[in-house]
């Protein structure tokens, strides 16, 4: 399954009708800017076409307490049984040496498990599930991150990073230089990271969240 441009603003159009809010009301439900998705920002100045962040996406299914699938038949797409299987591990052993090669491929093992994804991509991906609370409020335990690593990272991206001691941490991304990359915490009372590039072993774009 996989919606066009045209289908995902549909479906969004649809979504605020079915909820009796228009599509500033929307937004601001999700905690988003009242603008996000109105006509005029949905073309780019270059004059490409602007899709809804998949964190946006997420935001406006959970404040509307609507499905992928239900919003998928908003949007004019007739679900099926989900036939995409991705790699799934827990986020606590990604750490460890053996499930990751150097560009932050997964190399499967016999601790990787499998899960059900409902779309159908053009990059491989694979999925983290969150153990523990130390990601909230924007992560949760059980929640699982669907992470693509070769995707383009932007600032604001969420972003999965290993660095050379091991450690594996989920951010935000903010920026990149010559020196250091800098990296904000997703939870209020963590502090923010800055890294020397050569401390970090792969970085690699969350992509969706599925809660």
């Amino acid at each position: 399954m996989q919606l066009s441009y045209n289908e995902i603003w549909k479906g969004l159009e649809k979504l605020a009708e079915s909820k009796g809010l228009s599509l500033s009301a929307l937004a601001q439900k999700a905690g988003l800017d009242p603008t996000s998705f109105n006509k005029s920002k949905r073309i780019g100045s270059d004059g490409r076409k602007r899709w809804p962040s998949t964190e946006s996406m997420n935001k406006v299914l959970k404040a509307t307490n609507t499905t992928v699938f239900e919003f998928m038949e908003l949007a004019g797409e007739h679900y099926q049984s989900p036939q995409n299987m991705i790699p799934l591990l827990g986020l606590a052993k990604a750490g460890r040496d053996g499930y990751f090669d150097s560009a932050g491929w997964p190399i499967l093992t016999g601790d990787w498990d499998a899960v059900e994804f409902p779309f159908t991509l053009d990059k491989k991906v694979y999925a983290l599930e969150v153990s523990g609370n130390s990601m909230e409020p924007v992560y949760r335990d059980g929640d699982k991150l669907i992470v693509a690593p070769d995707s383009e990272i932007r600032k604001g991206d969420r972003v999965i990073t290993k660095t050379i001691s091991g450690e594996v941490m989920v951010k935000e991304f903010q920026r990149r230089s010559l020196n250091q990359v800098e990296l904000k915490s997703l939870n209020p009372t963590c502090d923010d990271v800055i890294l020397a590039p050569s401390d970090i072993v792969w970085m690699a774009r969350v992509i969706w969240v599925s809660q």
